[in-house]
């Protein structure tokens, strides 16, 4: 079910595990503006940490695109999971097999961060919120200075993220390990699904995180991602959460669109 923007993510920073943020790294902000701008109707402002703007939604925070400042980094899209400690994650994760791509870093007195992969290769990221104010408040009365998305589940914003991996029952015993609550315990509504790299990738495609946004029409939105430059890698597909096409903006960013 979806959320109501900032009034349901006020009630609770979002519990570890959970995905609460996305973001693109992208030569070109400038033209990664008016692609997702036209394609989800989007605003951007400066806000964001460094030199990344935020995107936004009815005025909430749904994304943010981040200029590189590397030309061999990749022009990808990277989904971020809540975390209470990332330092003791990221440990958590190398004991389970997996690699610390970037230590655990503070940015901008909005949280901690760290950029990580998981024993087959997939990167993600994690984000936890820095005590402060002007953010969700958890039960305990406590704000936080960013804990992610305003919005979610909604046309326009983040709706699924899916690992794409070579052997699902090793990822799932990785994830599990790390994130059991969220995506197996009582009451759990997971946003993140584990599928095969051939089931829908050529199988030479190295393991990965694919991030869904939502569209009230799959089909209409291609057209308009053909249109600003994109391009369609995979054609419209059901799965079981919703029908999905795989596509990539003017720049290579892939990322999904998901229409339920």
């Amino acid at each position: 079910m979806a959320e109501n923007g900032a009034s349901a993510q006020r009630a609770s920073v979002y519990a570890e595990g959970v995905p609460c943020w996305v973001d693109a790294q992208l030569s070109d902000v400038r033209a990664g503006k008016r692609f997702y701008g036209e394609l989800f109707g989007w605003t951007f402002d400066e806000t964001g940490p460094g030199a990344s703007v935020w995107a936004r939604l009815d005025g909430e925070p749904v994304a943010a695109l981040v200029p590189k400042t590397d030309g061999r980094m990749p022009t990808v899209w990277t989904v971020y999971f809540a975390a209470r400690d990332a330092a003791a994650l990221t440990a958590r994760i190398r004991e389970a097999g997996g690699q610390v791509v970037t230590p655990p870093r503070p940015v901008d007195g909005l949280g901690t961060t760290a950029l990580v992969a998981d024993p087959q290769g997939a990167v993600f990221a994690l984000w936890q919120p820095a005590a402060g104010t002007g953010g969700p408040s958890d039960a305990g009365g406590s704000a936080f200075a960013f804990a992610g998305f305003g919005r979610r589940h909604e046309p326009g914003t983040f709706a699924w993220a899916e690992l794409y991996t070579r052997d699902t029952e090793a990822a799932n015993a990785f994830y599990g390990g790390l994130f059991h609550d969220a995506l197996f315990g009582p009451g759990a509504a997971p946003d993140v699904g584990r599928a095969a790299v051939t089931d829908v990738f050529p199988a030479e495609m190295p393991p990965h995180f694919l991030v869904h946004f939502r569209v009230e029409d799959c089909e209409a939105a291609l057209g308009t991602v053909a249109r600003l430059g994109g391009r369609v890698r995979v054609p419209p597909f059901e799965t079981s959460y919703g029908r999905v096409a795989v596509v990539s903006d003017g720049q290579g960013a892939s990322f999904a669109v998901l229409q339920r």
